[in-house]
């Protein structure tokens, strides 16, 4: 051979085989399990051998074999070169392991590495990692018609004008742009026919280009021993380096020789004026030992891919190994090493007959161009079967009768001849192949996943493999994609990210699975087995809410509002269905649990939601105490509705709610079915209609819950509460002056007993502190905290109050506005019914003395005492110290009486207390929640 070919027209990236389909699963009509299982086994009709390993072997072998053994083994010598190809293979091998074991663990349909991909790390992953798989293979397939073209013209083209070299016979075809882009075309197009008739067609064609690959590898074996020493004409190089020698020997096996080739010799590469190193030879070296996912890729036209894919890539990547080696050996062995470095092509000068090595480079730049264009239009088909970038890929799926998606290989055929225009595309050959590394560490990531999720039905029939495996995969594939170029890889993992956002936020919700779930699972377990109730530390405190919820039509303000309460804590809405499980056909809670996780996901809100079946509400919200949570996390505070004769109202009428089951939830208001959960709300109670809870029962609840040793919180009028408006006033601004925020109104004094002076107590600090917790959060940060402190006029007491408070504020680290409220004539009210102060102090000295020899800590109940009038008074005292009106209140809740026949006066109290003051929390706490303690 004459004239040589540079190898840098050969450093492209080798493609994965192409990828096929069940065409049964896909043809728009609903078949019968054994209807489509037939249909299956007459569209699958590949082996082994043609499906697998033919595929794999000339995806691997490419041109490296013919142009890059001499070009690594003149660089690096023998020994490194062995060192390449062996952490090459290996990190080869232990992808393939990764690829065996998903491929055995369950029916593999088309799609090869992006079915893998999808189905075990979601459709994020999935959808991202094909986008990039199809890309790579449209941009290698237009460099391998490129690097064809550009092999062809030295050998066929008429040579340039001012060109030293002779225009032979077979020089006959014209060059210049336009030209090559004709060439290009007319084999691209040759390619297309082959695919457009489909993968049979494609798998004789390769067969057939197999065949001569073969061939021309067993000359240049033979050619090796048969060969005596001559001398080689190295390519014309003047322009690199004036002072070249003009030819090179190939000595045959001499042991001189080979002690030559052992050790490395960086020099610069002739056909790019660049100084070679390890890394750069490594990287070009590893760029032939890609493909291994071409018998893979072919799983939709395998008659048994879970067989054929770990026995024919196995073998495929132990036979290129073994091939590999043994052809650096014999270059080593018989060939100078200058020879070596400045004739990338010597295989067919040495050969017995030259153009053997000329019609297999041929050959496999063809093979491997079609490879990966029908590789391409299968990607492509998969992902729009899978509808995860909806309508934009819809006439990708219409396929032929016999099932070849031709809409999918014309689109492809199309994007390769458009990457054909850019002429030379050698700097895109490094991103391609980093998009491939990329494919094969999600394939590691995917099977790590599996692995690590500890899934049950992960159960690969192919055992050699392991998480270690996995890992060394991943992280072999990442070094050798920053080895390759840093740049490409920064920008690929970028642009993945990126497409892995979109299919975020913007792909439908897929049935595949997502192994997130199954990750999150492993780990939430761990962590609550770790979780000790055991350790748990007042400073370390945070509200854990259960909130119950009768109908969240008409709650959704309190359910929003609750969620800026938590403070980062656990947030269960709880929901009672009255009836027996007995006299029902099955679980009532089946068919809308959905429903309301489209409405957590539709107010944005962080909480879990719990529903029980009870006979009673009460019964219902004690098994609701009971039972919510898991370990360590545990609601601590129940949060219910205010008992008034307010009716609710309906804020979700007409409200689309996304549905992880029914797609669209249309909420809508239904009186005659409020039992009715799915897929709608129940509509709202209707005026005649009576509550299903009595007055009596619903204290009963809060008595319970105090019991039990949990917090209780009363919400009142939160249906007046609107949330973007509230915050979002203060931060408007008028001309050049702020808005002050929103106002948070703080009363930590039990007002239904009037003689009480204590602020310390654990409800007063409870109450304060959930106000302080509120006022931390972030959509809260704006607001002002307001303290009232209720005092007597003139009192002498009431600056040495007031300087504790301020002393106790500090200490706690809690930023507030306090105000001094005199109350003189409210409190008069309550003694002039009385008829003296000292007979109820001596009262409540002596209920205090009781409760605490009982060793209960709770709060005495003054409500036997109380008139209307007084509450009535306190009420107005509340309401006129309103200005300007706070975003919401907290009221001290004082704890039922033990009395059940009170009930109802305790209830009707609270109410007169809370009556038209907005939104307002009337809060009861039995637990420390404070400390001054680092």
């Amino acid at each position: 051979m004459s004239e040589k070919t540079p190898l840098l027209h050969y450093r492209l990236t080798c493609s994965t085989g192409p990828v096929h389909t069940d065409v049964s699963k896909h043809t728009g009509v609903k078949m019968d399990q054994d209807d489509r299982r037939t249909e299956d086994q007459t569209s699958r009709k590949l082996g082994v051998v043609f499906g697998v390993v033919i595929p794999t072997l000339l995806s691997m072998f490419s041109v490296v074999v013919f142009l890059r053994i001499g070009f690594v083994v003149g660089q690096a010598g023998l020994y490194q070169s062995i060192a390449m190809f062996l952490v090459a293979y290996f990190i080869i091998t232990v992808t393939v392991l990764s690829v065996c074991a998903i491929s055995t663990n369950g029916a593999l349909d088309a799609g090869g590495a992006y079915y893998m991909i999808s189905r075990a790390l979601g459709p994020e992953f999935g959808g991202s990692i094909g986008i990039m798989f199809f890309l790579a293979n449209v941009c290698g397939s237009a460099l391998y018609i490129l690097g064809l073209v550009e092999a062809i013209m030295p050998t066929f083209g008429v040579p340039k004008e001012g060109t030293a070299a002779v225009a032979g016979v077979h020089h006959v075809l014209p060059s210049g742009y336009w030209w090559s882009l004709l060439y290009g075309t007319v084999l691209l197009f040759l390619c297309f026919i082959v695919c457009l008739v489909g993968a049979h067609i494609y798998a004789k064609a390769t067969f057939i280009i197999f065949i001569i690959v073969v061939t021309a590898l067993a000359s240049i074996f033979i050619s090796f021993f048969s060969v005596g020493p001559v001398g080689v004409i190295l390519p014309d190089t003047s322009a690199l380096n004036s002072t070249s020698m003009s030819t090179a020997n190939y000595t045959g096996f001499r042991l001189h020789t080979l002690e030559s080739n052992l050790f490395s010799n960086y020099t610069v590469d002739y056909t790019t004026d660049a100084m070679m190193s390890f890394a750069t030879v490594f990287a070009v070296m590893f760029n032939g030992c890609t493909g291994i996912m071409a018998g893979s890729n072919m799983s939709g036209d395998l008659k048994n891919p879970s067989y054929s894919i770990p026995r024919g890539t196995l073998s495929a990547v132990l036979i290129t190994f073994i091939t590999y080696n043994l052809l650096s050996l014999l270059a080593a062995w018989s060939c100078d090493r200058y020879l070596l470095q400045r004739d990338y092509s010597f295989l067919g000068d040495i050969n017995i007959w030259p153009p053997m090595v000329t019609i297999g480079i041929y050959s496999s730049a063809m093979s491997a161009a079609m490879s990966n264009l029908i590789g391409a239009s299968r990607i492509l088909y998969a992902l729009s079967k899978d509808n995860l970038f909806g309508g934009c890929l819809a006439l990708a799926k219409k396929t032929s009768q016999s099932g070849n998606p031709w809409v999918s290989v014309l689109v492809s055929w199309l994007l390769v001849q458009v990457v054909l225009f850019a002429g030379k595309l050698n700097t895109i050959a490094g991103i391609v192949t980093i998009f491939f590394l990329l494919v094969y560490a999600a394939v590691n990531l995917a099977c790590l996943a599996l692995e690590w999720a500890s899934a049950p039905n992960f159960r690969p029939s192919f055992p050699c493999f392991t998480w270690h495996t996995c890992t060394v995969g991943i992280l072999g594939c990442l070094v050798m994609m920053f080895l390759i170029s840093a740049i490409y890889a920064f920008v690929s993992i970028a642009f993945m990210l990126l497409l892995l956002m979109l299919i975020h936020y913007l792909g439908p919700i897929s049935k595949w699975g997502y192994i997130s779930q199954a990750l999150i699972f492993h780990q939430v377990r761990k962590y609550l087995l770790m979780l000790d109730v055991r350790k748990d530390h007042v400073k370390f405190w945070r509200p854990q809410v259960l909130l119950l919820v009768k109908n969240p039509s008409s709650c959704m303000g309190l359910m929003t509002f609750i969620n800026d309460l938590k403070k980062s804590g656990l947030y269960v809405l709880g929901h009672v269905k009255l009836g027996v499980l007995d006299e029902l056909p099955s679980d009532p809670f089946q068919s809308c649990y959905d429903s309301w996780l489209s409405l957590v996901d539709h107010l944005k809100i962080k909480a879990f939601v719990n529903l029980t079946l009870a006979d009673s509400v009460r019964h219902g919200v004690q098994n609701l105490l009971f039972i919510s949570g898991l370990g360590g996390m545990r609601p601590n505070t129940l949060v219910l509705g205010f008992y008034d004769d307010c009716f609710p109202q309906d804020h979700l009428q007409g409200e689309i709610l996304p549905s992880t089951a029914h797609g669209l939830d249309a909420v809508h208001s239904n009186t005659d079915s409020e039992e009715q959960c799915s897929p709608f709300f129940p509509g709202v109670r209707a005026a005649e209609r009576p509550k299903d809870l009595k007055a009596e029962e619903y204290v009963s609840v809060i008595a319970d819950a105090i019991k039990m040793g949990k917090n209780v919180t009363l919400a009142r009028y939160f249906n007046q509460f609107k949330r973007d408006k509230v915050l979002w006033s203060g931060r408007k601004k008028r001309g050049h002056r702020k808005v002050t925020g929103p106002f948070i109104d703080v009363w930590p004094l039990n007002l239904l007993l009037p003689d009480s002076r204590g602020y310390v107590d654990i409800c007063s600090l409870f109450l304060l502190q959930l106000a302080c917790v509120l006022h931390e959060t972030r959509a809260w940060n704006q607001a002002r905290l307001r303290l009232f402190l209720c005092v007597e006029a003139g009192c002498s007491l009431q600056e040495e109050e007031e300087k504790k408070l301020r002393m106790m504020l500090n200490e706690l680290r809690i930023s507030a506005q306090v105000q001094m409220v005199p109350w003189d004539h409210v409190v008069a009210l309550h003694w002039q019914r009385q008829g003296g102060r000292g007979s109820l102090i001596e009262s409540a000295h002596s209920d205090n003395e009781r409760q605490e020899e009982d060793g209960i800590q709770t709060f005495p109940n003054n409500v036997s005492h109380l008139t209307d009038e007084y509450i009535c008074a306190v009420n107005s005292l509340i309401f006129g110290h309103s200005a300007p009106q706070p975003a919401v209140r907290f009221l001290y809740l004082p704890c039922p009486p033990a009395d059940t026949s009170l009930y109802r006066a305790y209830l009707h109290q609270v109410d007169l207390l809370s009556r038209d003051l907005g939104p307002t929390l009337l809060v009861h706490g039995v637990t420390p929640v404070v400390t001054t303690d680092l």
